[in-house]
């Protein structure tokens, strides 16, 4: 099967441009099912970034998977105009995702969240559960435990200078996750992160209030209940070596969230330094495929109006 592209497009929103890509998969339906229409997945980026970051990967994800994937840039990211300041929250963000899937027409979807593309994820299955399909939740930032930093380099600097050692540590923990993401296809990956980056570094002052957000961010009670809740489908996924969002972060979201952690190599930016890894996860691991099950199953039940509780997730 040869691989979609990604389609890029642009909608306005309350007069603000977002910028989105779509695979070009219309017609293919799952592997395996070929009477099935395509799942809908949308692959929200994290902080700093873009959808077009994340192209390759959801190239690979709608080959693999047959599903239909769209990659929106959040609004003040990758050329998307900024929300007013008065009106930006995690919430806001999830609507702009909610206002492109009316756009493109899907009614239900898996969400891939990434680092603050996590937390987005999240405010988005609180708010539309009936249109939440699952969440795959990648190193994820809705808890608040990412902001604690450990180590030698916050023990030296606190006593020094206590309001910077943190964000100190933050900077660098990114700067290390950089090799990471230039191993392997060196071009293709740097081909795929530079518009992004160029685009963000053009508009900081869009960023920097989003930045401003997540060190305030606490979504523990939304994760609390959709754990509660039991009917959607919650996959948390993290690098292995990730310095950004340590493992006390992924102990944080598996107890409030009630489910474990798969980790996999890698570190922050796994899926970006490796982009065949998500689709390779979901279908060979049998974690992953059970997933992709459960979230089929769920989309059935809803368009058939049944319940779409776990243990009720029967054809």
């Amino acid at each position: 099967m040869a691989r979609p592209a990604m389609v890029p497009g642009t909608i306005r929103v309350e007069g603000r441009r977002l910028r989105f890509a779509i695979s070009a998969n219309a017609v293919s339906p799952p592997p395996g099912d070929p009477g099935a229409e395509p799942l809908w997945a949308v692959n929200i980026h994290g902080f700093f970034a873009g959808g077009e970051m994340y192209w390759r990967e959801s190239d690979i994800l709608a080959t693999r998977l047959g599903w239909r994937v769209v990659n929106p840039s959040l609004p003040g990211f990758a050329g998307s105009q900024p929300l007013p300041w008065n009106r930006l929250s995690v919430r806001a963000l999830a609507e702009s995702v909610r206002v492109l899937l009316d756009h493109i027409g899907a009614d239900r979807a898996v969400l891939l969240g990434h680092s603050m593309g996590g937390a987005v994820a999240v405010a988005f299955a609180d708010s539309f559960p009936e249109r939440t399909l699952g969440i795959i939740y990648r190193d994820g930032a809705a808890t608040p435990r990412w902001r604690d930093r450990r180590g030698l380099l916050p023990a030296a600097l606190a006593p020094l200078i206590p309001d910077l050692a943190g964000p100190i540590d933050l900077v660098l923990s990114a700067v290390l996750d950089t090799p990471d993401l230039l191993l392997g296809k060196f071009h293709h990956t740097v081909a795929g992160l530079l518009p992004d980056v160029r685009r963000n570094i053009g508009s900081l002052g869009r960023t920097a209030p989003v930045a401003g957000l997540l060190m305030t961010l606490d979504l523990r009670d939304e994760v609390r209940r959709l754990g509660a809740y039991g009917a959607i489908p919650i996959l948390a996924e993290w690098g292995c070596f990730d310095r950004i969002s340590h493992s006390w972060t992924a102990d944080e979201f598996s107890h409030h969230a009630s489910v474990p952690v798969h980790w996999v190599p890698g570190g922050h930016s796994w899926m970006l330094a490796r982009p065949r890894s998500q689709a390779d996860l979901l279908c060979t691991l049998e974690w992953g495929r059970r997933f992709v099950t459960d979230a089929e199953r769920r989309d059935r039940c809803l368009a058939a109006g049944r319940p779409a509780r776990h243990h009720q997730l029967t054809d």
